[in-house]
């Protein structure tokens, strides 16, 4: 009897982990990785539409990360960036929002190529930008088939396109600062934390090298952010940052962004 009683919890319990990852799987696929297209969001903060040469104009690109998913303002990181730039000049700012949720690093090459977005990017003079995430952690399938090989063969891909990224807005628009924010890792209190870390980490380094070849491209990290206490900035899916993580990351990259009244930027 005992025998059969232990045999009924350990299959339960294999059942209860089954679960949990085929849960966790489509968390990450719902809220993470889907692909569904994002209308341009633009927002002006003072001035007229008729100012273009006089306001300050931000354009950010990407994924859901930069479309602010997770954060319960609605914000998301360039809300803060907003937030924070409007304290450090008077000069009317206006921003558009051309991230969409899900994007890999194919899509945006894509993206770069159609007509509204070049000339956004033009008008720009800083444009933000996340993109990586999806294509390092594959709609859930890095974690539950986890392969180095499967992971490094995506990162040469993925740095492909980074590369065709910056190439293209530098093309587009030769002045504007680019800042890339870089990944954190949403995993590192789970089981293997150290090896998805060390996969992360690597994979914002190689990033950084490429957007180093190009002037006025800054890589951005937000690793150490979220690394001592990631649940804490979270959302409740476990992989978007909550409030306050997207207010971590826009409090550091508006740090970045020096607004002077001669130049305006």
């Amino acid at each position: 009897m005992k025998v059969t009683t232990v045999k009924v919890i350990t299959i339960l319990s294999i059942l209860a982990s089954g679960l949990w990852l085929a849960g966790l799987g489509m968390t990450i696929k719902d809220q993470f990785f889907h692909g569904a297209v994002s209308p341009v969001k633009e927002s002006h903060l003072g001035g007229t539409s008729n100012d273009k040469k006089e306001r300050f104009y931000l354009v950010a690109l990407g994924d859901s990360l930069t479309r602010g998913t997770g954060d319960e303002s609605g914000k998301g990181y360039v809300g803060y960036v907003l937030d924070e730039l409007k304290g450090k000049t008077k000069q009317p700012i206006s921003m558009a929002n051309l991230a969409i949720k899900g994007q890999r690093s194919a899509g945006l090459v894509k993206q770069l190529q159609q007509i509204e977005v070049r000339r956004q990017l033009q008008q720009a003079d800083v444009i933000l930008m996340t993109i990586g995430g999806n294509d390092l952690f594959q709609g859930g399938e890095t974690l539950s088939h986890f392969s180095i090989d499967r992971i490094n063969k995506a990162k040469v891909d993925y740095l492909q396109n980074l590369d065709t990224i910056f190439k293209t807005i530098r093309t587009v628009n030769p002045q504007a600062i680019v800042f890339y924010i870089g990944l954190y890792n949403p995993f590192n209190d789970l089981r293997d934390a150290k090896t998805t870390s060390a996969i992360v980490r690597q994979w914002n380094f190689d990033s950084a090298e490429i957007a180093a070849r190009y002037p006025n491209i800054i890589a951005v990290p937000t690793f150490d952010l979220f690394e001592l206490h990631v649940n804490d900035y979270l959302y409740s899916d476990k992989f978007h940052p909550n409030k306050e993580g997207y207010k971590r990351i826009g409090e550091r990259v508006a740090s970045l962004i020096t607004l002077t009244k001669e130049e305006g930027k």
